[in-house]
C-alpha cells in the first residue's frame, strides 16, 4: 500500500528567524521560584490591556524574563488556560530580542470567553510594546 509522503512542518522561528537573532524560549527566560514572582508584584508597576496586566520589574540581567498567571476564576476550562499562557509565551518568544532586561509576569485579568485568538494576540503585543525600555534598577535593601 502506497503511503503519502509526510508534509514538512516547519515551526515558525525556522520560518521567520533572522541571523543573529535567538527566537527561542529557554529556561533562563522563565520565572519560576516563587520568590521571583513575589518580588515582580512587590515593585508594583504594571501596564493594563483589555484581558491581560503586565507587571514588570527591571532584573539586571541581559535580557527580558517571563512568568504567567491565568486564574481559574477567569478561565474555567484548562485548555483555554492553556491556550492563553500559549499566546503569551509566543508573543514573548517573537519580541524577546526587542524587550527591555526586566522580569515580566503576564496575568489575566478579565474572563477572555468571547475574545478570538487575534484579539488575545495583539493585546499581549501591544503591552509587550508599551514596555518602558529604560527602566530604573529596583533598589537594593530586601
Amino acid at each position: 500500500m502506497p503511503v503519502a509522503p509526510r508534509a514538512v512542518i516547519a515551526s515558525l522561528s525556522e520560518v521567520t528567524s533572522l541571523p543573529g537573532v535567538d527566537l527561542s524560549f529557554r529556561d533562563a527566560h522563565r520565572l519560576r521560584k516563587t520568590d521571583e514572582y513575589s518580588s515582580v508584584f512587590a515593585f508594583r508597576r504594571a501596564l493594563k490591556g483589555r484581558w491581560f496586566i503586565v507587571h514588570y520589574r527591571p532584573n539586571g540581567l541581559d535580557s527580558a524574563r517571563l512568568g504567567v498567571v491565568v486564574a481559574k476564576k477567569l478561565a474555567r476550562r484548562a485548555s483555554l488556560r492553556n491556550l492563553l499562557k500559549r499566546i503569551v509565551r509566543e508573543n514573548f518568544r517573537k519580541m524577546r530580542a526587542g524587550l527591555p532586561a526586566c522580569d515580566l509576569i503576564v496575568r489575566l485579568h478579565a474572563k477572555a470567553d468571547d475574545a478570538t485568538r487575534a484579539m488575545l494576540n495583539e493585546d499581549v503585543s501591544r503591552l509587550l510594546a508599551r514596555l518602558p525600555r529604560a527602566t530604573q534598577q529596583p533598589e537594593s535593601g530586601g
